[in-house]
């Protein structure tokens, strides 16, 4: 069991292996990098490694977490007092009794430790296929606001006549209401709660065209949310709910109602209000009652849409239904951190070294979880995380999974380097929630991949991705792997959100983003698009043709259990959703699709992809 780290006073190498930092490293380009001792120092920082108010709490320093087997006795060399997760509690010594799937507690030598009792491993999935898609880019009748949770309920309906299993989208965290310019789905204010722009009002909103305009959007559903809120009469249905959620719920929404009034970033509000634990916040929840009952009724009216859009997906007849996508991590001045403080770093942001989604490296403006604290408090925090992404799904994405082997932490103005991460509990946390869900988990292990991941999440029963653009024979030339290579604890796709569309990857319309962007010269663009001409040349070749019913015949026949077809490419999109390592410089997240909800549901593209799965014995 581990006590608490050394301080900055002593051997600083010393000091960094105890914290589990990894600062020699090769990047995604196979470059050796090495962060300098300043960057070092301000991870330790944020460790609370020369900061009392960031180390852990008296209370949590002889605390830690520990896997065992669900329903199998587990070795113990020291007396113990046991209490389980309904409450019993025992006491002896030797072995632990079997104990079921959840979490229990153990105090054994001045120690508490968190049992994660987890089964070995999540059962595999049958072959199938599904759809994957940006919610807000969904519209019916007119290019206006966002996709609904009841569009998505419809869309599913449709998908499942063409025997699809699942319908994917991306992250649909609470986000910023009160900053209509942070609108990345993968920036979040909280993850346990629901991006309530996603609500269907009834109300007509204005902005038509291929981009949304957030401003003008958001404004608007904020206020058909409001008028819609003043007619309702309240339900027992709701009351009940909201004395459910309990504390957590109150909290997000007394940090609702305060960035009504201070602004959207909690560290820029007065010093009295930048912790839910102030009495002057208790004042202000009683004094606006009103408003925290709005955000809670917004939050139960987003549940209640996105179950029964889970609800039609399955009565369809969808093997999966919904299939939501966990974002790696939150802002670091959301409603998450602020009702949570203590279980993310301050100073440092989630990031990744350079690889070949972002040449440059990606610096992400996101709070990383503290492998510390997640010990010491039994990965309750990210147990919640889980838990409230589960109940409204029956299959989940893990963002960047390879966050649960170490995290590319860059500090403020410095390189960056990892931070090993508890890796085995957190995938043990992930088979018990999925078991109790009754999901799976796929896990998106692209990028700079740590030796034995892979192995890791396929013994536990993850999924993880395997994207058909990259996967090549790299240490053998590059040539296009046949699909019958794909591993088959895993979703194989075209590519995600983050890479071109089909027909943009064909016109090189990545690169010449890259060259508008200043990212290479003249002639380095015309060397990317030469040699992006050979790769289409050699993929055609290993498909069969050059459209998109070819590539769905690749993606049929592919080892892997799953395979996801972008709506996208089913759309004829050219332009990708998000372009790594852009903010404003790229319209990310801002592209609604160029068909409506009714004809992406009956388009002929749909209809040859679904025939092909079917003949590749997809659609169960």
């Amino acid at each position: 069991m581990n006590g608490p780290g050394p301080g900055l006073t002593g051997d600083l190498d010393s000091a960094c292996h105890a914290a589990g930092l990894i600062w020699a490293y090769r990047d995604g380009a196979g470059n050796r990098q090495e962060a300098p001792p300043e960057s070092r120092r301000a991870v330790l920082s944020a460790l609370g490694h020369d900061k009392p108010e960031a180390a852990l709490p008296e209370e949590l320093r002889h605390a830690t977490s520990r896997v065992v087997t669900a329903e199998q006795k587990c070795d113990w060399g020291a007396p113990w007092e046991l209490t389980c997760e309904d409450g019993r509690a025992l006491a002896g010594s030797g072995p632990l009794p079997a104990l079921p799937v959840g979490y229990h507690r153990v105090r054994s030598e001045g120690w508490l430790v968190h049992l994660l009792a987890a089964p070995p491993a999540l059962p595999a999935p049958p072959r199938r296929w599904g759809v994957t898609l940006p919610l807000f880019a969904l519209w019916q009748g007119r290019q206006a606001g966002m996709g609904s949770y009841p569009m998505l309920g419809e869309l599913a309906e449709g998908l499942a006549r063409h025997g699809a299993a699942f319908v994917g989208i991306n992250p649909i965290h609470a986000g910023f209401p009160t900053d209509p310019a942070n609108f990345s789905p993968y920036a979040p204010s909280h993850r346990q709660r629901l991006n309530i722009l996603h609500v269907q009002t009834g109300a007509a909103l204005p902005d038509t065209g291929a981009l949304i305009d957030y401003p003008a959007t958001i404004a608007a559903q904020m206020a058909a949310l409001e008028e819609a809120f003043a007619a309702f009469a309240g339900d027992p249905a709701f009351d009940s709910w909201r004395e459910r959620e309990g504390a957590a719920l109150e909290e997000f929404a007394t940090h609702q109602a305060l960035s009504e009034v201070h602004g959207p970033y909690w560290h820029r509000w007065p010093a009295a209000f930048q912790h839910p634990g102030y009495p002057e916040v208790h004042h202000f929840a009683r004094t606006h009652a009103h408003r925290l009952r709005f955000h809670a009724w917004a939050q139960w009216m987003a549940e209640r849409q996105l179950a029964q859009a889970q609800a039609r997906a399955r009565a369809a007849g969808m093997d999966f239904g919904l299939f939501l996508d966990l974002a790696v991590g939150t802002h670091p001045y959301g409603a998450e951190t602020w009702a949570g403080r203590g279980h993310f770093a301050q100073g440092v942001s989630l990031g990744a070294p350079p690889d070949l989604l972002a040449p440059s490296g990606q610096r992400w403006g996101l709070a990383p979880m503290r492998p510390d604290m997640l010990r010491a408090t039994g990965f309750a925090a990210l147990a919640g995380t889980l838990r409230a992404q589960l109940r409204h799904c029956g299959a989940l994405r893990i963002d960047h999974i390879l966050g649960f082997e170490r995290g590319f932490w860059l500090p403020e103005g410095l390189p960056g380097l990892y931070v090993a991460m508890p890796r085995d509990e957190m995938l043990a946390l992930a088979r018990i929630e999925a078991a109790r869900a009754g999901a799976l988990i796929v896990g998106e292990d692209l990028g700079t991949i740590p030796e034995g991941l892979r192995a890791a999440l396929a013994d536990s029963g993850v999924l993880g991705c395997r994207l058909a653009m990259f996967e090549r024979d790299w240490q053998g030339g590059g040539a296009f792997l046949p699909p019958e290579r794909y591993a088959p604890a895993a979703l194989a796709a075209w590519g995600t959100h983050d890479t071109p569309s089909w027909a943009g990857w064909r016109a090189g319309r990545d690169i010449d983003w890259r060259a508008a962007l200043g990212e290479m010269c003249d002639t380095g663009a015309e060397a990317a698009h030469a040699a992006r001409a050979q790769e289409v040349a050699a993929l055609d070749a290993l498909i069969g043709g050059s459209d998109l019913a070819a590539l769905d015949r690749h993606l049929a026949r592919a080892g892997s259990a799953l395979v996801a077809v972008q709506a996208t490419d089913l759309a004829g999109e050219v332009e990708q959703v998000n372009l790594p390592g852009t903010i404003h410089e790229h319209p990310n997240w801002r592209r609604r699709l160029r068909l409506p909800l009714s004809r992406l549901a009956d388009a002929a593209s749909l209809c040859d992809t679904a025939a092909i799965m079917a003949r590749a014995g997809r659609n169960g």
